[in-house]
C-alpha cells in the first residue's frame, strides 16, 4: 500500500488534523492520485454534533487539513523542490450543503484550480456515499524562515 503524504513527509507531525503523530488528533491520509489528493476517513462518535451526525468543526477541520496538503504537494511538484514546503492556511471558506453521516466513512476530493509558486487555491468537497456534504475553497501560502510553522513538517 502506498504511503500518505503525511507519512511520508512529515511522520513527527502534532497537527490535529493531519499530524500522524498527534493520538488525539483526526489522522487523515491524503494521497495524491493524478492532479487530484484523495483521502477516506472514519469518523468515531467523539466527532459528532449529535448521534449520527458529524460535527461542523471536525468538517471544517477534515477540509483545511487535506486542501492544505494538496497546496503543498502541488507547489513542490511546480517548483522542482526536493522537499514538501511549509504551508498554511490564508483564507478558507465552507459551505454545509447537508448533514455529514458520522456512521459512514467520508471521501475527500482536493484540487487545485490556481497557483503561484508559492500560493495555491484549492476547491475541495467532502462526500458521504458518494454524495457531496460539505465544499470548500481556501487559499494555501509557502512560508518562508522566521515564521513559526516554517519547518514544521
Amino acid at each position: 500500500m502506498p504511503q500518505s503524504l503525511q507519512d511520508r513527509f512529515a511522520p513527527t507531525n502534532r497537527c490535529f488534523g493531519c499530524g500522524p503523530a498527534n493520538e488525539k488528533g483526526l489522522r487523515i491520509k491524503s494521497f495524491a492520485q493524478g492532479d487530484e489528493v484523495v483521502c477516506e476517513w472514519s469518523a468515531e462518535p467523539h466527532h459528532e454534533a449529535f448521534t449520527g451526525m458529524l460535527n461542523g468543526g471536525i468538517i471544517g477541520s477534515l477540509l483545511d487539513c487535506h486542501s492544505n496538503w494538496a497546496a503543498a504537494w502541488h507547489l513542490m511538484n511546480r517548483t522542482g523542490a526536493s522537499e514538501l514546503p511549509s504551508t498554511v492556511t490564508a483564507e478558507f471558506h465552507v459551505k454545509m450543503r447537508r448533514p455529514t453521516p458520522s456512521t459512514k466513512p467520508v471521501k475527500l476530493v482536493a484540487k487545485v484550480v490556481e497557483s503561484t509558486d508559492d500560493r495555491a487555491t484549492i476547491d475541495a468537497t467532502l462526500s458521504s456515499d458518494g454524495v457531496v456534504t460539505a465544499t470548500c475553497r481556501g487559499v494555501f501560502v509557502a512560508v518562508k524562515e522566521g515564521h513559526p510553522a516554517y519547518h514544521r513538517w
